[in-house]
């Protein structure tokens, strides 16, 4: 099944960016570039690149469509591929007029919507009314640093029908991305969205100058608890083993591009969660799936304490070295 039509990337940030030089590696023509801000894209265009974010790569303008209307972006694209930061999908959606139950969408987005309490695929199945085989989501270990580096990074490409999976793989495919495919979509998901809490978990026992060797039972201990809970709540034959659950959550984790890690360091290390928000000046999006996950979790009563002790740390105010302690003893 070849994937016709014409691309949109949703969003302005550094995995959109990523995603764009991928696109175009791979011999995309033309791409439509959806971007909230009018400014950036002035800037973009006199720039030939991201003024914010990723500013290493290097574009050609007159392959990019740059639309800063949600609904024409829409209107005269085919496949919507959003990379927007899940805390500010609803927002930016609220201008949306168009129809898009009949668009291809595939989500880059690694979070749960909140307030819903639901997948991106889920939401726009459920909101948008878009077929569940005309949505699928990309997991992986892919930084988007990485990307504009041009470092070997792997994909894998979940949709429940496996023919549109394959489809959507050829297009993310280039030199330096190896795609596969899954059905697997929900646990692809809920693993992404798992990994950076575990992330930001990684970061607050490095604040706490907790070392490698409890670094890596911490690790361990957090796959445990993503196999535990996507298998309870989406039951099917899957290997966490595989790069898209175990090597996700390996890179979050350790990785110094990681900026959930990085927010838990600032956490571990006594700032409070404004602060670090503040500092970052960019999302860490384990913040918000901490406690969505923590919400929905309260209909399955999967036992995982190593979510519950960030839940505590950043959303009860307990202090982080009481916090970690008692996570302590409960690790094998």
């Amino acid at each position: 099944m070849e994937l016709e039509g014409k691309f949109c990337i949703m969003g302005g940030g550094s995995w959109a960016t990523a995603i764009a030089k991928i696109l175009m590696m791979n011999g995309t023509e033309k791409i439509n570039w959806y971007m909230r801000r009018p400014s950036q894209i002035e800037d973009f265009k006199r720039l030939a690149h991201n003024p914010s974010y990723l500013t290493a790569i290097k574009f050609d303008i007159s392959r990019i469509h740059f639309y800063s209307n949600i609904n024409l972006a829409v209107k005269n694209s085919d496949v919507l591929i959003f990379a927007t930061p899940s805390p500010y999908l609803k927002q930016h959606l609220k201008k949306l007029k168009q129809d898009i139950s009949e668009k291809v969408i595939v989500s880059a987005i690694k979070g749960i919507v909140p307030d819903e309490n639901i997948s991106v695929s889920d939401y726009f199945h459920k909101m948008y009314h878009v077929p569940m085989e005309n949505i699928a989501a990309i997991g992986g270990p892919c930084h988007a640093e990485e990307v504009a580096l041009e470092r070997l990074s792997y994909l894998t490409i979940g949709c429940v029908n496996k023919e549109r999976a394959r489809s959507i793989a050829q297009k993310f495919a280039c030199s330096f991305v190896k795609t596969t495919i899954s059905d697997d979509i929900y646990g692809i998901e809920y693993s992404s969205t798992l990994k950076n809490v575990y992330a930001i978990a990684a970061g607050i026992c490095h604040g706490q100058k907790y070392g490698d060797n409890f670094q890596a039972v911490l690790i361990s201990n957090s796959i445990q608890e993503i196999n535990r809970f996507i298998n309870t709540a989406f039951p099917m034959i899957r290997n966490i083993n595989e790069s898209v659950y175990l090597g996700d959550l390996l890179v979050t984790g350790y990785s110094k591009f990681s900026r959930n890690r990085t927010f838990g360091t600032m956490i571990g290390k006594g700032y409070s969660v404004r602060t670090a928000h503040l500092e970052m000046e960019m999302i860490a999006e384990g913040y918000y799936a901490t406690k969505c996950i923590k919400e929905i979790n309260e209909c399955y009563h999967v036992n995982m304490p190593i979510l519950d002790a960030v839940y505590n740390i950043l959303y009860e105010k307990v202090s982080p070295s009481i916090e970690i302690k008692l996570l302590t003893e409960s690790l094998r």
